[in-house]
């Protein structure tokens, strides 16, 4: 994936001591940068090169932002390109017309750097983690082609059901990031290319469903998902709820990989001794699917800062999935975590 000066964003504002206020606070994060200080300037850039993110303005001559944010979202090349308004329009109306002509994001000047840095990394790593996942898509495709397997029309159509459904859930939770969501699918495919009753098909089913394990998130109350402290009974309760309710948004579809996404969202808080949620299965009763994807979801978690703690240190990490081994953990898949490690840690340093 890309990262620092490979990451171009554009800047566009009439105004060009804002558009070097914007430089300035993101020139952290190493990236590229390019501006235009009116909308025609601006779609003619858009037209002649490739961007990863726009920060736009909406008050501009010639064409207004929102103008500009219909063109490029009406044209092929350009529509997947993620806009985030960036203006001092604050009324209720305008933050209405920015979502719906596409944009992503509405932030209002003025503004807190941290908040923009924020809202940008955020919205950088979505728009990466989108393309790693339509490219790995895209060339499972082609090789089913090669193989005369009937995988590729399946992939085609339910990947990109979801794909947007990721999206859509990513927009609307801040408790994970596309970062996570990218390291538990390839920690999730790793560890399903080393079950022996697993197929190539059923590795790449994992791969594909896997982002969908905590869809049902978009259920839960904000104020729960973004509890910095610990959750009192009743919001543990409530927090649960996301797993059944995950399986209920995806198990109308009878699409293979919509149905294997709507397991793992049932059953990836199931443990092995019959402790987890939200039907306390033991064992082989859960799926293999939610088996790998409870492991992976764990040990990303636990090694990465979240809003409640502090990463942990790696070492610390492997030695709690060890002590879990037949308590949370399905020993098999343990097994095979501690005897590939070195390939589980590249996936967390790549």
């Amino acid at each position: 994936m890309k990262s620092g000066s490979d990451i171009r964003i554009l800047i566009v504002d009439d105004v060009s001591e804002n558009i070097q206020v914007a430089m300035n606070i993101l020139k952290e994060e190493s990236y590229s940068f390019s501006f235009a200080t009116d909308g025609q300037e601006a779609l003619n850039l858009i037209n002649a090169e490739s961007f990863d993110l726009i920060l736009l303005d909406i008050m501009m001559p010639k064409i207004n932002g929102f103008d500009v944010c219909r063109a490029i979202k009406s044209t092929p090349t350009t529509k997947e390109t993620p806009v985030i308004f960036l203006t001092a329009k604050a009324d209720a109306d305008s933050i209405a017309e920015g979502f719906e002509v596409g944009g992503v994001d509405y932030i209002v000047k003025p503004f807190h750097a941290n908040e923009l840095l924020s809202r940008v990394r955020t919205h950088v790593e979505l728009a990466l983690s989108r393309q790693a996942l339509k490219q790995r898509a895209e060339t499972i495709e082609k090789k089913a082609r090669l193989q005369a397997i009937r995988l590729a029309n399946e992939v085609e159509n339910a990947q990109i059901e979801m794909i947007y459904v990721l999206l859509e859930i990513m927009e609307s939770t801040s408790d994970e990031t596309g970062q996570h969501i990218r390291r538990v699918a390839e920690t999730s495919r790793l560890l399903a290319s080393y079950v022996p009753s697993l197929s190539e098909e059923d590795v790449n089913t994992i791969f594909l469903a896997s982002p969908m394990h905590d869809i049902g998130k978009i259920t839960i109350s904000k104020d729960i998902l973004h509890k910095p402290g610990k959750l009192s009974p009743a919001e543990m309760s409530e927090m649960r709820q996301h797993a059944h309710r995950g399986f209920e948004m995806l198990n109308h579809s009878k699409r293979r990989l919509t149905t294997a996404a709507s397991i793992i969202a049932r059953e990836h808080h199931e443990k092995w001794d019959g402790s987890g949620y939200p039907r306390g299965l033991k064992g082989e009763e859960i799926h293999i699917f939610g088996r790998i994807v409870a492991l992976a979801d764990v040990f990303d978690a636990l090694t990465h800062k979240r809003q409640y703690k502090e990463a942990w240190p790696v070492d610390d990490a492997v030695d709690y999935i060890k002590a879990h081994s037949g308590t949370h953990f399905d020993p098999t898949l343990v097994g095979i975590f501690i005897d590939h490690l070195p390939e589980f840690l590249k996936i967390l340093n790549p």
